[in-house]
C-alpha cells in the first residue's frame, strides 16, 4: 500500500544546519525508491496554526517508508533537521490497498 511521508517544518530555527541537511538528503534517499510530491513550497494554510513549509514524499510500502527514514544515511543527516528546524514527521498509508 502506497504511504506518504508528511514533513512539517512549523519553523526554521538555525538556517545553516538547515543547509546541511539539504545538502546531505540527496544522498540518503539513494537506496530508497520514493517520489517527492510536494517539497517546502510555502503552504496556504486554511486551519491551525502556520508552518513554514510541508514536504509529502510517496513511498510504494509503508516498510519502505519505515526502510527510508530509519536508512544510515538518511540518521546522519538527522540531526541538522532537528537542529535547524522544529516540526513534526507523519507516516500515513494511502487508500490503495
Amino acid at each position: 500500500m502506497t504511504t506518504f511521508a508528511v514533513f512539517v517544518q512549523a519553523s526554521v530555527t538555525d538556517p545553516e544546519a538547515l543547509d546541511r541537511y539539504s545538502a546531505l538528503t540527496p544522498a540518503a534517499r539513494g537506496a530508497h525508491p520514493l517520489e517527492p510530491l510536494a517539497f517546502y513550497c510555502p503552504p496556504e494554510g486554511l486551519a491551525g496554526h502556520p508552518v513554514d513549509g510541508i514536504a509529502i514524499l510517496s513511498y510504494p510500502t509503508m516498510e519502505a517508508a519505515k526502510a527510508g527514514y530509519r536508512a544510515p544515511r538518511y540518521r546522519a543527516a538527522l540531526p541538522h533537521r532537528l537542529q535547524g528546524t522544529t516540526g513534526q514527521v507523519h507516516l500515513v498509508a494511502g487508500t490503495d490497498g
